[in-house]
């Protein structure tokens, strides 16, 4: 029977529980992604070199070893300290065009790959809820030039992402087993609209945004609960310890348990830490939305002559008008005031008529086939391709 290995970086071999670095990562309890650039939970020189997993070196790691049966549960699992050597190190686009090729040398990819579908199958069966949104990158240079990339949901994303809940569903299982106080990951059951509802509305992001507003919030807690989203009984996360602190704290308790040592964070412990831990990496991720949100908007303030096509998204005060739009081509979901009667699912195509990043606010102006027409028309005769895409 094939067992499938997940390694995940294990810094816990360079940092002991209440230490400077440990203390310090702690305060931090997260690491920041700007566009600006990336504030770390540990030091750039440790984060990025030895806590890592780098190609052609030994490198620490804790290793999750697991047998799923045919449907995609979890038949038998393993979890071990190791040292592993990468051979050589993938993008997702890599991954995708060996996947796309059906490249035969890499049969271990294409047993991940399949493992992954099954497990993904398997989640689906047991109820879970999968929302797909476009997700964008928003970079900006030295020069403060902005650019934005638009995530694909593309097979190899979708493994990687199943590989890390399948790492957590076996350290939260393990976890349960053995009573060992975790930060568990939980979420309660959502309200959706009815099948009836949801097929009255167009499919895609539209469909998508309607079950996204009806999902709760995850919650934590030293003792496992049901993920409702994922669809599993007990989960926790554990495949970011470099940049996650609650997924360290699993790391240390995991590892002190498996060589049979006491725990370094005891029930009462563990659960003070994590929620001041959380505390802490919220207030990270507004930082994150905000800085997001402002950049975004400083690019589209740089683009005034832009005609951007749009998709009329979401309501949020209908009988004025006042819904969200999605900027397709930049995954940008934005507040816009409708100057007549439009429909979710409607494109538009549109341009911004004001936008002040500072105070967050952006005002759009639709522009009728004809003016979208000229616009693109004029667009071509520049030569830029870019607006050969986005009327494509």
């Amino acid at each position: 029977t094939q067992r499938l290995w997940i390694h995940i970086a294990d810094p816990t071999r360079l940092v002991m529980p209440g230490d400077n670095l440990d203390l310090e990562a702690r305060r931090r309890s997260t690491t920041i992604y700007l566009p600006t650039g990336m504030i770390p939970m540990f030091p750039s020189e440790l984060a990025t070199g030895p806590m890592s997993l780098v190609q052609g070196q030994v490198c620490g790691a804790l290793s999750f070893g697991v047998i799923l049966d045919e449907d995609g549960a979890i038949y038998d699992y393993q979890i071990h300290p190791s040292l592993i050597k990468p051979t050589y190190r993938l993008t997702y686009e890599d991954v995708d065009e060996m996947l796309q090729l059906g490249v035969q040398a890499e049969t271990e990819l294409f047993a991940i790959a399949n493992s992954a579908v099954r497990r993904q199958k398997w989640r689906k069966s047991q109820g879970a809820i999968s929302i797909h949104m476009p997700e964008s990158v928003i970079k900006v240079g030295n020069d403060e030039k902005i650019t934005i990339e638009v995530l694909e949901d593309s097979p190899s994303r979708q493994m990687v992402a199943e590989m890390m809940i399948l790492a957590g569903e076996v350290a939260g299982r393990y976890g349960q087993l053995h009573q060992i106080p975790l930060p568990f990951r939980g979420q309660p059951q959502p309200e959706l609209p009815s099948q009836e509802e949801l097929l009255l509305l167009p499919a895609g992001p539209v469909r998508f945004c309607a079950m996204r507003r009806c999902m709760p919030r995850s919650e934590m807690s030293i003792t496992p609960t049901r993920h409702a989203s994922l669809a599993l009984e007990t989960y926790t996360q554990v495949t970011s310890p470099i940049r996650r602190y609650t997924d360290l704290m699993t790391h240390f308790q995991l590892k002190a348990h498996l060589r049979g040592d006491p725990l370094p964070f005891e029930a009462e412990h563990l659960l003070e830490t994590m929620q001041s831990v959380t505390r802490t990496a919220k207030d990270a991720s507004e930082v994150e939305r905000d800085t997001n949100k402002y950049w975004g908007l400083e690019y589209l303030r740089r683009h005034p002559d832009q005609v951007w096509q749009v998709l009329v998204l979401s309501w949020w005060r209908e009988n004025e008008n006042k819904g969200n739009i999605l900027l397709e081509e930049l995954g940008l979901e934005l507040p816009m005031r409708f100057q007549r009667s439009v429909k979710l699912g409607d494109r538009l195509h549109v341009k911004v008529s004001h936008a002040d990043p500072r105070k967050e606010v952006i005002h759009f102006q639709e522009l009728a086939n004809s003016e979208a027409q000229l616009a693109f028309n004029s667009k071509l005769e520049d030569g830029s391709a870019s607006a050969v895409n986005r009327f494509a």
